[in-house]
């Protein structure tokens, strides 16, 4: 079961389609890693929410684009809670030329993957998350995130 809360409405004022976006990539996303039983809670929401959950959590004063607060084992196989800011993600989006509906689906790919224990601290850890963010991706059909990245990098 997958539990998705708008609490900032700008995201379906600039993307009318976030909600099915977001319940086809972390459906998409769980398929993917085998996972058939259990919930996820998705909130989208607003840069002063997402702050304030990242300086409770984390002692970090700032908004960032998702957070991941994966639950510790419990019986109803909750694997946590994902929440994404509308303004830090809409920024990115257009700072990177790709339309919001692209990153929020990357993003919420990638909340739900940390939710499930993959991080990328390590260059081997990252590789193998960005791996499985672009396979998920690729059948929704969402170019690769990193394509413009790795344009950069030489």
């Amino acid at each position: 079961m997958i539990d998705l809360e708008i609490e900032d409405q700008a995201w379906l004022a600039a993307e009318p389609d976030a909600e099915a976006l977001a319940l086809a990539v972390t459906q998409a996303t769980l398929a993917y890693i085998d996972f058939t039983e259990g919930s996820v809670t998705l909130l989208l929401t607003d840069d002063q929410s997402v702050r304030e959950l990242n300086l409770r959590f984390r002692q970090k004063d700032s908004a960032t684009n998702v957070l991941s607060f994966p639950a510790p084992q419990n019986p109803e196989r909750h694997l946590g809670d994902v929440a994404l800011a509308y303004g830090v993600c809409a920024r990115e989006a257009a700072e990177q030329g790709k339309p919001l509906a692209h990153h929020l689906q990357h993003l919420v790919a990638h909340g739900v993957l940390h939710l499930v224990g993959y991080d990328h601290e390590t260059d081997a850890e990252a590789e193998q998350m960005e791996g499985l963010e672009r396979v998920i991706l690729a059948g929704l059909g969402v170019p690769d995130p990193y394509a413009a990245e790795q344009g950069d990098h030489g």
